[in-house]
């Protein structure tokens, strides 16, 4: 073609080719250099009303790299952050790390090895510190590059020394409150890590124990007449034998009946509701089996099923057998004993027994169970525990003493049998949901230690805190049911911890009784110092510093010791609403907490426990969580199931706007799907997300808006059509937004860029763009709704693609900001006639539709090649006849042919080459080709928009 025909092609320095992972390093150095974070919450705070909205962080933990799972939180919240800064709203976002705790510790166990028994606590602390502080500064830069706003130079840590003296004035505040008290109680306790466990540290997972019933001696008689002078044996079920040795009493239900079974000469006493389950497992030839429905069939013991689906339950084979019937209540009081040790017990009474297995008589021992130690202090039983820290027998236990308890399992065992003691196969075992250490996951036991708790009784905490779940919006909306279901069915919080790395509990005992003494002036003292040095303060004074002037509430000595457990570092973070929100001066409650849904037994349960009992009040307004990540064949991923993709690799092979887009586009509220194949889609819409906006850029060449843009009202009305479907996309985007589902803004994205704009607009806009008079009203009404669709996609897509964003606002003729994170959210007005709009051009596109088939048909039927090749005849009748009339002028553009002629007749299309001569620079076949003897190869519109 000519030179002087040519035509107006897009053109924009924005590349087609991302480049992401080499281009996105650039524009986080951009970022830094100009401050945009900062300077974007200073501008919107500088509004008059502006809104403040804070979303606090949840801090992960400082030790080892980030996984994906750091990466689709972080991600989540930077999304919901840079939206609401982008909205006008104040949304400073503090990142934070939790340091404290067992993990770290034993990494630095192990690489300071024998020399740590030379060093002091304050030199291993001083260790942690470092260690948690090395890590801070590796997760900080990865989290930077998948380009999270925040502030990344002045962060929170748990260890720093404001915060761990806020720490200490939190507990000084639920002492004055009265929430604390030291008791010794069981509670979760790990032998491998050797300290205390809160709820929130302990998962179930299968585990085989031993499944045995064991016979106590009674010393007692029966009450019954007809047992005179008959001794008898009180038979429990136990799955824990190392427990055995704690027994000091056996359970019964003051409201079940028991009897008094002859089993081959011993009379043996079991819930009479369990006897035949009793039986099974101990001596199956004393039970028939009869076709008769079963009157209660245990759980632990399912009745077997009959070729015909009938239940066969077992009877007895010897009823006569059963010697008396007793009340529970009776037994009350019966001396028995034990079957190793040289004790007696009693039997007890509590509402706790069941008959849901076992055999209604709970070997009770009050230092290895919570029941059996509510139900001890009624009895006023010691709390007995002969199993020390590192889980090995104390001299309690007898001959078992020093020995490891699970390996002591098959001893006593085999000692129970060979004393005749054991009814039951001494192979015996089930395999059940058991509670493990989740850092070690290595079996837990209950055992009795003194501990300091948070009661939930006291100030009716458990019942305040249940109704504030109420108040507060969960989301999802089973998070709330979670949540509730966790305060109502807990015990108090064992808040003690017996480790090193942690902040101390600042209690010190009286040296003359022993007296706990719980001061807050004295607290205050330790936080005054923890704030000028450090925790390491409390090993390095000596406990006058802090005690000057208090004595001993008990005896009023005044010399004292300084406690040796710390907290539970789930108070550390728990209480981060008061040692960052509160002394930053932010407002409680905070708007959002959002972590994975572990979180509900984790970091919102201690949040809202520790405000609840010093605030009376949630400390957030809403709690969003997501989901964990799955692999492509829906396996969880981890790093020790060995199908963990790292962030770091995915943002070297893709970039981390695609890492941002996979988040987004996910709905994170379930369990999350991720792999390459799932990346590699997202990867392709992410190209047509880009390349719509390229094609945007590159049709705004040469393009002022302050000097080109057309007036709204004086638009073509596709033009207006685009910018209704646009404002509608806007709208759309943003509720997504505001209502946390980012996986709409990404489909409503995909429908926009792929289906309203680049197969439908673009192309009805072509001709328009390419052949018209470049400065021409026609091409400046196009250029300036496609200069409004440029800026609305960069601006909306900003919080998810960020990187990109960022880039493409540089290439925006006319940007009436520096940076798109100053430009913050359009706010599109639709056109007023935007209704009669889309009505108008739905009905047109449906008749566009059937056309497009048939052209379909047409090329496959090689009658045409191109579109522009082709004439169309479409029939119509009525309304729609009357429309195709009123828009005949714009046919041939809407349905991208050379020709169109209307005919009546019900809706259909039919297509013939097109009359006349290619135009040699619009391709579009017309009959006045050649017309203009100047310019033979060109149509008339051509020679006039030249």
């Amino acid at each position: 073609m000519d030179s002087k025909y040519s035509v107006n092609l897009p053109k924009t320095d924005f590349p087609m080719k991302a480049n992401l992972p080499q281009r996105e390093p650039e524009i986080l150095r951009q970022w830094e250099e100009q401050a945009i974070f900062q300077r974007l919450v200073a501008q919107n705070a500088g509004r008059p009303g502006a809104k403040r909205f804070v979303l606090h962080d949840g801090p992960p933990y400082a030790n080892g790299d980030i996984h994906i799972g750091h990466a689709l939180n972080k991600i989540l919240k930077d999304v919901v952050v840079k939206y609401r800064n982008l909205n006008g709203e104040v949304a400073d976002y503090i990142p934070g790390w939790d340091c404290h705790g067992l993990p770290i510790e034993l990494k630095v166990d192990k690489e300071l090895g024998p020399k740590k028994r030379e060093l002091d606590r304050p030199a291993i602390i001083e260790a942690c510190r470092k260690y948690a502080q090395k890590w801070i500064e590796k997760q900080r830069e990865s989290f930077k590059r998948l380009g999270v706003f925040g502030r990344w130079e002045t962060p929170y840590a748990t260890m720093s020394r404001g915060y761990e003296a806020e720490i200490v004035r939190t507990f000084a505040r639920a002492a004055e409150k009265g929430f604390l008290y030291r008791g010794k109680k069981p509670v979760y306790w790990c032998i491998t890590d050797r300290t205390a466990l809160a709820e929130a540290e302990v998962e179930y997972e299968q585990h085989r124990s031993p499944s045995i019933y064991v016979a106590f001696d009674l010393v007692s008689a029966l009450p019954d007449p007809k047992l005179a002078g008959r001794p008898a044996r009180l038979v429990i079920w136990t799955t824990t034998p190392w427990t055995l040795p704690a027994n000091l009493a056996v359970a019964a239900h003051p409201d079940f009946t028991y009897v008094a079974y002859d089993l081959n000469g011993q009379v043996v006493v079991v819930a009479k509701d369990l006897l035949a389950a009793f039986l099974a497992d101990v001596a199956p030839g004393e039970l028939s089996v009869s076709d008769v429905p079963a009157p209660h069939s245990p759980p632990a013991h399912e009745a077997s099923t009959g070729g015909g689906g009938t239940v066969l339950a077992p009877q007895l084979a010897h009823p006569e057998r059963v010697l008396a019937h007793l009340d529970g209540s009776a037994l009350e009081g019966l001396r028995y004993r034990h079957p190793f040790l040289d004790r007696e017990s009693q039997v007890i009474l509590g509402d706790h027994v069941t008959l849901e297995a076992g055999t209604g008589l709970v070997h009770t021992a009050p230092g290895h169970g919570q029941e059996d130690y509510v139900v001890g202090l009624r009895y006023g039983l010691e709390v007995l525990n002969p199993v020390d820290g590192a889980g090995r027998f104390t001299e309690r236990a007898g001959k078992y003493a020093g020995k490891k308890i699970f390996e002591a399992n098959p001893e006593i065992v085999a000692d129970l049998h060979a004393s005749g003691h054991l009814l039951s196969d001494p192979k015996a075992s089930l395999e059940h949901s058991y509670p493990h250490c989740w850092r070690c996951h290595n079996p837990v036991v209950f055992r009795a230690t003194d501990q300091w708790f948070l009661s939930l009784e006291h100030a009716d905490l458990r019942k305040a805190t249940l109704a504030e779940i109420d108040r507060v919006r969960w989301i999802p909306h089973w998070g709330r049911e979670r949540i509730h279901n966790m305060i109502e069915n807990r015990p108090d919080w064992c808040v003690s911890r017996q480790r090193t790395w942690g902040v101390p509990i600042p209690v010190f005992y009286c040296e003359g009784c022993n007296e706990a003494l719980l001061s807050p002036p004295v607290m205050e003292r330790v936080a005054a110092a923890f704030e000028a040095e450090g925790m390491e303060a409390w090993y390095r004074h000596p406990p006058a510093d802090f005690t000057a002037g208090a004595a001993c509430p008990k005896c009023g000595k005044t010399e004292f010791r300084r406690e040796q457990d710390i907290l539970d570092v789930w108070w550390d973070s728990g209480v981060s609403w008061a040692a960052v929100i509160e002394r930053e001066g932010l407002e409680l409650p905070v708007d959002l907490y959002l972590e994975g849904s572990d979180q509900h037994r984790g970091w919102f349960h201690s949040s809202l426990l520790t405000s609840m009992a010093l605030r009376g009040a949630a400390p957030y307004r809403a709690v969003l969580t997501h989901g964990f990540i799955l692999d492509q064949h829906g396996k969880a991923m981890s790093k020790s199931a060995g199908n963990g993709i790292e962030p770091s690799e995915i943002i070297k092979k893709y970039g981390a706007d695609i890492l941002r887009l996979w988040v987004s586009a996910s709905d994170y509220r379930d369990d999350i799907g991720l792999g390459d194949q799932i990346l590699a889609g997202l990867a392709e819409g992410y190209r047509k997300i880009r390349n719509t906006i390229r094609y945007a850029l590159g049709a705004l060449d040469g393009f002022d808006p302050a000097r080109d843009a057309v007036p709204e009202a004086e638009l073509e009305p596709i033009d207006r059509w685009a910018l209704a479907r646009l404002a509608a996309w806007d709208e759309k985007v943003a509720k997504a937004y505001e209502d946390y589902e980012f996986h709409l803004a990404y489909h409503a994205t995909m429908q926009f860029c792929a289906v309203e704009l680049s197969a439908l607009y673009f192309d009805v806009i072509k001709d328009r763009l390419y052949t018209w008079k470049a400065d021409g009203r026609q091409r400046r009404s196009a250029q300036t709704a496609l200069h409004a669709i440029a800026q609305d996609l960069i601006r909306l897509l900003a919080p998810i693609l960020s990187f990109t964003a960022s880039e493409a606002w540089t290439y925006l003729p006319g940007r009436p900001t520096e940076s798109v994170w100053l430009a913050g959210l359009p706010r599109r007005a639709r056109p007023a006639d935007a209704d009669a709009l889309e009505a108008r051009y739905g009905k047109l596109f449906e008749v566009r539709g059937v056309v497009q088939s048939k052209l379909e048909e047409a090329r496959r039927a090689k009658l045409i090649g191109s579109g522009l090749e082709a004439m169309v005849t479409v029939r119509a009748e009525g309304e729609q006849r009357r429309l195709l009339e009123e828009a005949r002028a714009e046919l041939p553009t809407l349905f991208i042919v050379s020709k169109v002629v209307l005919a009546d007749g019900p809706l259909s299309a039919e297509v013939a080459r097109a009359p006349g001569v290619k135009c040699e620079r619009c391709w579009i076949y017309a009959e006045d080709v050649g017309r203009d003897p100047a310019h033979p190869t060109l149509c008339g519109k051509c020679v006039g928009n030249l």
